[in-house]
């Protein structure tokens, strides 16, 4: 952020993270360090204490902050004064500026949207991005992760997919973007896609092999130059940029390559240099962290190297020679570059986006990801084991989906979600959150009532307690109009995520039955003494035994209270939304004023321009020396005074330039425009008297012309060949300095005047001739007179087939 206006710069991440970022003016960076902001989209969903968080704050020259809340604060200036912005603000206000730039590019509004993020993000970090977008006041539709957006953008358009009922093609994408390496294996058929396994390393991107140089390259200058580069922040980022160059280069070259910074620190230039073979040496430990996750991959999708169709890659690390070597080498197979590196993530986001509107006709194309990590719940026990558990997503479980746990209760009960595994999840905690299902009470007999909770994982990937019903039996005998009601696990208005999860589960349950069966017995046998944990898959419903005769059952939905880790307030996000409106009307409010200077700015440059250009005929020498006088006066006020002035003083200040120069430039304007209409003035008037002379020399082209109509036409072309003739020689008798005695606009509007007086009479149509009357018609029939005393009937010729038909009105006699 800056002082003049609020600006959030963003970091640009190569490959996958480009989808959320938006690229960085480097001056701008350099220039102001510590209020350009980069690198925040790990800082999401955590507390500030976290040991990743304080790591980052040495690598970042901007200032974090504890917020209220424990979570991550920036400090920055803003409007002359420090303020403290929460991680979800400064992602709202990047997501923000992307909706403002698509709105300009689209020339419509935007509200949807599709967020891409890591797939390692846990259930706390992808809340508080879902919190950024509903601050940027956008609405998301999907929080997808990046591989699997990767594997959209491949699949959508192949041809020659497999069938359904054919063996799946395989394929493994391999990402390695900035500061984060992940790996999915997708399965693709014709018009469906389904991930089989996703592993990752958080900790090892682009940025660790930057860091390798920069390490290098300052150690080098501490002992070359004495200069300890890692206390100047502005040369310390200076140096990034240059050994992120330097990686680059030695990616298409293996000899040395140099890297010189001029003024580098103290007014030294530097110097060093770098081949790749050294680079591969330097950066040897990063480089054995590739492998891993693809062999972790292989694993947990259960498939062998021979398996494999294609390995694709995308990312800026990729494109390392070295880690290129590695991919290949594990799979045995050449590497596949097919995608675009930087925008596969960003078009899989647009597809899948466009797929979930309405508004656009997409190809049918279903895509089923996976949970990242096994998912367990916990309850209290009523009996002396104290809780019961049971593991309801295993990692890379199908998703979205929903699952149905019944219990036996007779009070409220509280399930605490967790990750199964905590040394797998790189987040410090493990915990979800905790919901506590509420109004629950014996039967009437006193008996446990059966409770039915759904769970699922949702379109998001996020983890919840759907909803929950009890099951409660009634006797019908003081009421017999009641009739038994079905008993459904699920709420009928659960708004759009439902539907789009049911669609999920009703696919992934012809495809996995025989998985949710097995699921379905292995949950089963988890049953404890007191609590019955029965898991079904999806949203299947169990069918009550038929009730007795004089009993019915009837299910009743249960309010369930959520307190999820780590989760914003609806009153801290609405606080949010409030600052973020007030920053963005400040923003307009300081884009016109900045639009208002720099307006007098142009008129500065460009009026100087003129003025010993296309100008300099059109002024004295005097007014122009005076001109050029005050267009320096400005020039100098708006880089002293005028530097921060309001809107209205330079709105003012451009029009007292105005009112000087616009003489001038109306001057320059009329004489470059003046001797095309006086031509087309001069051309009318001779056409419309070539057609008077044609009618007064009898032409029978204008023979049916009104004579008195064109005495006045005459005598009109005669003024109008008058005024002509006078403007014109008035105007030769003055100089470029003058104002012009006629302008452009009286001399087109005299010939609209001509055209509309002259040509209605000139140009008048003909009239037609009227064919004979009945009556006429008549008149001429009693002249046909029969010949040699033959009667008129005799001499009516009659008609023959060859005779061709007349036409002739109806109800017109026939007349010999």
């Amino acid at each position: 952020m800056q002082q003049r206006a609020r600006k959030v710069e963003a970091e640009v991440e190569n490959g996958s993270e480009a989808a959320t970022h938006i690229c960085t003016n480097v001056k701008e960076i350099v220039t102001n360090v510590k209020n350009t902001l980069h690198g925040f989209k790990k800082l999401h969903g955590r507390a500030f204490e976290d040991p990743y968080i304080q790591a980052e704050r040495a690598r970042l020259p901007y200032e974090l902050q504890k917020m209220p809340n424990g979570s991550v604060g920036v400090k920055v200036r803003y409007l002359d004064e420090e303020r403290l912005f929460a991680v979800e603000q400064i992602t709202g206000m990047l997501l923000a500026k992307l909706k403002e730039t698509s709105e300009s590019a689209l020339k419509k509004p935007v509200a949807d949207c599709v967020i891409s993020v890591p797939s390692f993000f846990t259930d706390a970090e992808r809340r508080s991005v879902m919190a950024a977008a509903q601050i940027a006041g956008l609405n998301c539709l999907k929080l997808m992760n990046e591989t699997t957006a990767v594997a959209l953008a491949y699949g959508i358009y192949k041809q020659d997919l497999p069938a359904l009922e054919e063996k799946p093609r395989n394929v493994v994408f391999v990402d390695m973007g900035h500061s984060a390496y992940q790996v999915s294996i997708c399965a693709f058929n014709k018009g469906k896609l389904k991930v089989l396994a996703t592993t990752f390393d958080p900790f090892v991107g682009g940025r660790n092999f930057d860091e390798a140089l920069v390490d290098y390259f300052s150690e080098e200058f501490r002992t070359k130059y004495k200069l300890n580069v890692k206390e100047n922040p502005r040369a310390l980022l200076r140096l990034y940029q240059e050994c992120e160059k330097l990686k680059k280069l030695m990616s298409a070259n293996a000899s040395d390559l140099p890297l010189n910074i001029e003024c580098f620190m103290n007014d030294l230039d530097v110097s060093s240099k770098m081949n790749r073979a050294q680079f591969e040496q330097l950066c040897a430990a990063l480089l054995s962290r590739v492998e891993p996750p693809l062999r972790a991959a292989m694993e947990q999708a259960k498939l062998q190297r021979e398996d494999i169709y294609s390995i694709e890659i995308v990312g800026g690390a990729t494109r390392i020679p070295a880690v290129k070597e590695q991919i290949s080498s594990f799979f045995c197979k050449e590497i596949s570059t097919t995608l675009n590196a930087d925008e596969a993530v960003a078009r899989g986001c647009a597809l899948q986006c466009a797929i979930l509107s309405p508004a656009f006709k997409v190809r049918e194309f279903s895509i089923t990801d996976v949970v990242p990590y096994s998912v367990t719940l916990r309850w209290k026990s009523s009996y002396e084991e104290g809780t019961g558990e049971c593991e309801v997503f295993s990692k890379n479980h199908a998703a979205p989906f929903s699952k149905v746990i019944t219990f036996h209760k007779k009070e409220p009960f509280d399930l605490e979600a967790y990750y199964t595994h905590p040394h797998e999840v790189p987040y410090p905690d493990s915990r979800i959150g905790r919901f506590t299902v509420q109004n629950v009470g014996p039967q009437h007999d006193g008996d446990n009532s059966k409770v039915k909770v759904k769970v699922r994982v949702n379109i998001h990937g996020l983890f919840s307690v759907a909803n929950a019903s009890i099951i409660e039996r009634q006797n019908i005998e003081g009421d017999h109009n009641d009739t038994p009601m079905d008993t459904e696990s699920s709420s009928k208005n659960q708004g759009r995520d439902d539907e789009l999860d049911k669609m999920q589960v009703d696919q992934e349950e012809g495809v996995q039955k025989s998985q949710a069966e097995q699921q379905n017995q292995a949950d089963e046998e988890t049953e404890n003494a007191g609590t019955e944990a029965k898991v079904t898959s999806g949203d299947m419903h169990e069918h009550p035994a038929q009730p007795k005769a004089k009993t019915k059952v009837k299910s009743i939905d249960l309010p369930i209270q959520a307190s999820l880790y780590r989760q914003l307030g609806q009153d801290l996000i609405n606080s949010y939304i409030e600052n973020e409106g007030k920053m963005m009307m400040q923003d307009k409010l300081e884009k016109e004023r900045n639009d208002a200077k720099n307006a007098v700015e142009e008129y500065v440059y460009d009026f100087r321009d003129k003025l010993c250009g296309v100008f300099e005929k059109f002024i004295t020498e005097e007014d122009a020396n005076k001109l050029t006088l005050m267009l320096e006066d400005t020039e100098n006020w708006l880089y002293e005074d005028g530097e921060d002035q309001p809107k209205q003083v330079y709105m003012d200040k451009l029009q007292e330039l105005r009112k000087f120069g616009q003489p001038i430039q109306e001057r320059y304007m009329e004489h470059a425009e003046r001797p095309k209409v006086l031509n087309d003035l001069g051309k009318k008037i001779q056409l419309l008297m070539k057609a008077v002379e044609a009618y007064k020399n009898k032409d029978e082209k204008y023979d049916h012309l009104d004579p008195a109509e064109m005495e006045k036409v005459e005598k009109y072309i005669s003024e109008a060949m008058n005024w002509l003739n006078s403007k014109m020689n008035a105007q030769n008798k003055l100089s470029l300095t003058q104002d012009p005695v006629v302008k452009v606009a009286e001399i087109v509007t005299k010939s609209k005047e001509l055209d509309n007086f002259c040509n209605p009479i000139i140009y008048k149509p003909r009239p037609k001739i009227e064919p004979p009357s009945d009556g006429q018609s008549k008149a001429n029939g009693e002249h046909n007179e029969p010949v040699n005393g033959q009667s008129g009937t005799e001499t009516k010729p009659e008609p023959t087939k060859d005779n061709s038909p007349q036409t002739k009105p109806p109800g017109e006699m026939e007349v010999d």
